[in-house]
């Protein structure tokens, strides 16, 4: 009964499927082997005769249909059954039209399936080409990033060590001048420009640095709580400028010693203490604390500012991660939401990792009226000797064994 209705179906499916005639030769040796492998599939009563077509049928989509996520199979398959269907009731009696429609039934079923399965396939295939286009693209532009950020930062260490020297000299040939005289005057102001600028491009190098694997620690002894006195002893002066205070609450296991690289360790803390006076109103608190945990002590560092929203924050931990709200403000490096480069807290997060650490951050929300404040929690690993074998023989042998 199938090959009784072949060609009238075959003329009345190349009609409907290609009005032209450009490609309907191509269009009627598709449709004849559809046609012998349902005649195969109905035959032998094992569908998967049709899977070889129907793969290679979902292979020839094109972009423009996977991109718009156009379902290009299903509606053709479609258009074949019902074809089939209505040329069976039209050329056969209504009994073997209807032992037909029952044997074609479980194969077009089949069919149906596999198709969904194979455009799935594909257009999963192509999401995922496209996903790692996009991620060499963006792996390509952060490497662009950090070559400019390297290339930028030395090439700025020139010139301003110039500026430098000139600004020295000047102030050498100005000493008989009286310190509120416009000279002495301009020259503080030369030597406040440069030193912010210096501290911007050591910011730029140690991104460089971390970005690249490149960051070099010296393991030493460390005390915690030495290493918090000298933040306090750095950061009072600008906290009193902004009349906040600064309160330390000694906790178990602060006296704790680990080994570290001390200066790196304290550029990590100093970061995130100037994040906190910069984001605190005036009249505000920071409060640094921690306790003992095993395998590592934890320093948090809270304060009463505007508090950082949940979506922000992890963005400000990374390259250039200002917040668009707040950094619009005086560039000032402890102004109330003064703008910056945005590199402090990855430079802290890159020093900290590069110890065995970590960081992270809480908070409520951001709010300025409400003032929900942040916690900064700063996690270093005890290391009871240092992991380079040298230093690990030097101290050795100073201290008589490791540290504890």
């Amino acid at each position: 009964m199938l090959s009784q209705i072949r060609e009238p179906w075959l003329k009345r499916a190349s009609h409907n499927l290609m009005r032209g005639e450009e490609g309907r030769a191509a269009l009627d040796q598709t449709l004849n082997r559809f046609y012998d492998l349902l005649l195969q599939a109905v035959a032998s009563g094992d569908p998967g005769w049709l899977k070889p077509l129907l793969m290679e049928w979902a292979s020839l989509r094109t972009e423009d249909e996977l991109q718009q996520d156009e379902l290009s199979l299903s509606p053709v398959l479609g258009a074949l059954v019902a074809e089939t269907l209505g040329v069976a009731r039209q050329e056969l009696s209504a009994a073997d039209a209807l032992e037909l429609s029952e044997a074609l039934l479980p194969i077009f079923t089949y069919a149906y399936g596999e198709i969904a399965r194979q455009e799935i396939t594909v257009r999963v295939a192509y999401v995922t080409a496209k996903l790692e286009k996009v991620r060499a693209e963006l792996e390509g532009l952060d490497r662009s990033k950090s070559d400019f950020i390297s290339v930028a930062a030395h090439e700025l260490k020139t010139p301003l060590t110039l500026i430098e020297g000139y600004t020295a000299m000047l102030r050498e040939h100005s000493k008989k001048e009286e310190e509120t005289s416009p000279v002495v005057l301009m020259l503080r102001g030369v030597d406040n420009g440069t030193r912010r600028l210096g501290e911007i491009i050591n910011d730029m190098i140690d991104v460089s640095l971390i970005d690249n694997d490149l960051l070099s620690l010296s393991f030493q002894p460390t005390w915690v709580n030495r290493l918090i006195e000298k933040l306090v002893e750095d950061m009072t002066p600008l906290a009193a400028e902004r009349n906040q205070r600064i309160i330390v609450i000694p906790f178990d296991g602060w006296e704790q010693a680990t080994f570290g690289d001390t200066e790196r360790i304290l550029q990590a803390l100093r970061n995130v203490m100037t994040n906190a006076i910069k984001y605190t109103p005036d009249e505000g608190e920071i409060e640094i604390s921690g306790r003992l945990l095993p395998g590592f002590i934890e320093v948090t560092v809270t304060d009463t500012g505007i508090g950082i929203d949940q979506e922000d924050q992890t963005l400000i931990f990374r390259k250039f991660g200002r917040l668009g709200a707040v950094a619009t403000h005086s560039s000032g490096k402890t102004k109330f939401k003064g703008g910056g480069p945005g590199l402090g807290l990855p430079i802290t997060k890159g020093i900290l990792e590069a110890h065995g650490g970590t960081i992270w951050v809480e908070s409520e929300g951001y709010d300025e009226t409400a003032l929900p404040g942040a916690t900064f929690h700063v996690l270093l690993p005890i290391r009871t000797e240092p992991p380079d074998k040298k230093n690990a023989r030097l101290f050795a042998t100073e201290t008589s064994g490791p540290i504890s």
